[in-house]
């Protein structure tokens, strides 16, 4: 098991004993087949990339059955409301992301066979959306007060291309936050505690072309694209902190005997550190504009192929120290209901925004096992699902602490 500060133990210790608390972690173990009903009422809905519209209407129908605050649509189409506390203590987000990978017209329709759940999106993110609507169930049903506020957040744009935009515009327009949960399928032990950052771009080359016989000697754009590639395929990137690039896609040309005018490629760079990202990332595009002008000179023809290089994908990259105290709380809360904490491996998710910003945050799992993530083929499994929103809970409310009773353990952050 992951070793824990002792720094939180006694008030966890205080806090796991208060009724209240346990009668909340109850519910949540009672809750868990009403949970996977949500799950799949949620996932049934589509929410394509960039047209989650429907999804975070129908979410927020469900969300306004619990009494949040100024519950509210943005502009950038994320649903949120909060729950207020005694106003003496942090303000935490809790947020699960309400976009899939699938494109529109894709079957959602949930199965389900031998207790397993199949359907496209069950885990990626549907666990996340119904963990807050049982969450929310479990602090009104107990009537848990708490002295920080809590803010519940249903986010667009976490996947692909969305490019973590419905978190970056709610940080624009949300910037007195002191802590932040994101909740993705996984473990109930799992904790994410530093993100990886990624550039992404869409890399085109273009020439005059011609006939592969009679314009030979001609620049080519696929050549060209070419020698980027070898390029790129021999840089070398630091183990520690993890670097890494990939070409996912090559494209271009027109027939097996065309030189071709235009060629191009998709390219992925990650790090769990923004300054090694910032140097791979000016270490690829040289190499890029210089395969473009090594194919004219190579024909002697300088300038014949140009390249434009287009950033559509920007991930920040974000880390905290191990004795970070949001870290410590949620250790102490996995330690509090005997759950083994094996995974802390870096991820891109939601939390990267705030990691990036200086504001306290983590990835917590959902509980229950699913798997086939992004593929037709996705499933989930609710058996004992409720050690995950159990978990989440204690999180919570260790961060925010219980009016009168036990102060929150998370700092309020200075505000710059």
């Amino acid at each position: 098991m992951t070793a824990t500060s002792d720094t939180f133990a006694k008030d966890f210790e205080r806090l796991i004993e208060l009724q209240q608390v346990r009668d909340a972690l109850y519910f949540l173990k009672q809750d868990n087949e009403q949970t996977t009903k949500d799950q799949i009422e949620v996932t049934e809905v589509e929410a394509p990339p960039f047209h989650e519209d429907t999804r975070a209407a129908f979410f927020k129908e469900k969300m306004a059955a619990y009494g949040l605050e100024n519950l509210k649509t943005d502009a950038e189409g994320n649903v949120y409301g909060i729950r207020k506390g005694s106003g003496s203590g942090p303000t935490v987000v809790i947020a699960a992301h309400l976009d899939t990978v699938f494109p529109a017209g894709t079957k959602v329709k949930a199965t389900i066979e031998d207790g397993i759940v199949h359907a496209p999106g069950i885990g990626d993110d549907g666990r996340g959306l119904a963990v807050l609507l049982t969450l929310l169930r479990s602090l009104e049903e107990n009537k848990i007060e708490t002295e920080g506020d809590i803010i519940f957040l249903a986010d667009v744009g976490e996947e692909g291309l969305g490019d973590l935009r419905g978190m970056k515009a709610f940080f624009r327009e949300n910037t007195n936050v002191d802590g932040f949960i994101s909740v993705e399928p996984g473990a109930p032990g799992d904790l994410i505690y530093c993100g990886v950052g990624s550039k992404r771009y869409n890399v085109t080359f273009k020439g005059k072309g011609g006939h592969s016989f009679g314009d030979f000697g001609t620049s080519s754009a696929i050549h060209a694209a070419g020698r980027a590639i070898a390029a790129l395929a021999d840089m070398t990137v630091p183990e520690d902190p993890k670097t890494t690039y990939n070409v996912g896609t090559i494209h271009g040309g027109t027939s097996i005997n065309t030189i071709a005018q235009h060629a191009g490629f998709q390219l992925d760079l990650r790090s769990v550190s923004s300054e090694a990202l910032a140097e791979l990332e000016e270490n690829a595009l040289a190499h890029i504009e210089e395969a473009a002008q090594a194919e004219g000179e190579a024909w002697q023809q300088p300038g014949s192929i140009s390249v434009t290089i287009e950033l559509v994908g920007d991930r920040p990259a974000g880390s905290q120290p191990k004795d970070a105290p949001i870290r410590q709380i949620a250790l102490q809360a996995a330690d509090a209901l005997g759950i083994e904490v094996e995974r802390e491996e870096p991820l891109s998710t939601d939390a990267n925004v705030p990691i990036s910003l200086g504001i306290p945050a983590l990835t917590l799992g959902g509980g229950g096992t699913s798997g086939g993530h992004h593929t037709l083929e996705e499933f989930f499994d609710p058996t004992d699902a409720f050690y995950g929103p159990q978990r989440i809970l204690l999180s919570l409310l260790g961060m925010v602490g219980i009016k009168d009773t036990i102060a929150p353990l998370l700092p309020i952050r200075e505000q710059k």
